[in-house]
């Protein structure tokens, strides 16, 4: 594997994707029993806290102050569910990267995929240092305050007696995990697909650097346009296998953000309020990340236009003009990735969101004011 390598050591440890070196059954067996132990975790904290919502909620503080966790871990479970389900074609999509025509074939487009890699590697880091400092700040400040009271950090329907110290241990323990977990299975999942969206930005750059070459050589332009054919194809492929991850992520995080809003809107500035902030900036970058991604490869290849428009026409000849041409024509419709076949991830989605959280905090407002 050549591709995505720091990416794909958080996305292993977390469960979502089983190295393609792991062949033998003995491997593959302890290495789903370990996904099997994280889904389980993860869907017994989100079921006791939607249980809490039915049987002991009644009132929008209370409501909120849960959904936004069940919420969240009830997606990261989710999105391991799909990794899993998508195994075999997260496999095609890595041997694709390292296969023609999407290979580097000299040491300029070597270099290029190099870029591209390095600025995936600091990305996923910058996200991960992002999420996991929301995560410890939030653990820490529960293990200094809730676990000396023998309080959990998060509500929940808990279904027998924890007042003794080994029963409340356990029982804290595993909303502990349960979080990190989820925090876990976000980053892998959401830097897995950004790194994905990555590499279709730089095909399209090598695209624009082997287009450049036709006055030199004007038999690879055939090559280009399998290339150019191939580009549009991978990236069908990645909205088709993770549009559904996608959609789910833009709904609840709507709700979650809106829920956020909320709570720091009736309460005042404290430690929990800042883990909250803290929180609700980490959700709107897990979008936000998604639609600048879908946004620059849309931007990028309506851009394949000028660069073709920019190669020295009068030295061709009508035949690869025509060929140049229908390229052109093509680029016309850009890649554009959509989730639930009506959102498109660019940057005014990211606005609409926002839009829609603040809309439904004013209508929660407006409940708790009658």
């Amino acid at each position: 594997m050549h591709v995505l390598k720091f990416t794909f050591l958080i996305v292993t440890f977390v469960g979502c994707f089983r190295p393609l070196s792991w062949t033998s059954l003995f491997k593959r067996v302890i290495y789903n029993l370990y996904r099997i132990f994280i889904i389980i975790i993860l869907y017994i904290f989100a079921f006791l806290q939607f249980m809490d919502i039915t049987l002991n909620v009644d009132n929008p503080d209370d409501f909120t102050n849960i959904l936004y966790m069940a919420l969240n871990v009830s997606v990261s479970g989710y999105k391991l569910l799909i990794m899993w389900l998508n195994y075999k074609s997260v496999t095609t999509l890595i041997i694709k990267l390292n296969e023609e025509p999407f290979k580097p074939m000299n040491t300029d487009e070597l270099k290029i995929r190099q870029k591209f890699d390095k600025i995936i590697r600091c990305n996923t880091l910058r996200y991960s240092i992002l999420i996991a400092s929301s995560w410890t700040f939030m653990s820490l400040m529960s293990l200094l305050t809730d676990f000396k009271n023998r309080k959990l950090t998060y509500r929940e329907w808990v279904p027998y007696d924890y007042s003794s110290y080994m029963v409340f241990c356990i029982t804290y323990a595993h909303q502990f995990l349960s979080t990190f977990y989820c925090a876990s299975v976000n980053v892998a999942c959401d830097t897995l697909i950004c790194g994905f969206l990555m590499h279709v930005y730089c095909q399209i750059e090598i695209l624009e650097y082997r287009l450049k070459k036709i006055l030199d050589d004007e038999n690879i332009l055939a090559y280009c346009i399998h290339h150019h054919n191939s580009i549009f194809k991978f990236a069908c492929s990645i909205n088709a296998k993770f549009s559904q991850i996608i959609g789910l992520q833009f709904i609840t995080s709507t709700l979650i953000i809106c829920s956020n809003l909320y709570q720091l809107s009736q309460s005042s500035l404290n430690t929990d309020s800042i883990g909250l902030i803290g929180f609700t900036c980490c959700m709107l970058t897990e979008i936000f990340i998604y639609c600048w991604f879908g946004h620059k490869i849309k931007s990028k290849s309506i851009q394949l236009v000028d660069s073709i428009f920019q190669i020295k026409w009068p030295m061709l000849n009508n035949s690869v003009k025509k060929s140049l041409l229908i390229i052109m024509k093509r680029t016309l419709v850009p890649i554009e990735f959509t989730t639930a076949h009506i959102i498109s991830l660019n940057l005014d989605s990211f606005v609409t969101l926002l839009k829609t959280s603040y809309s439904a905090y004013n209508l929660l407002v407006r409940v708790q004011e009658k």
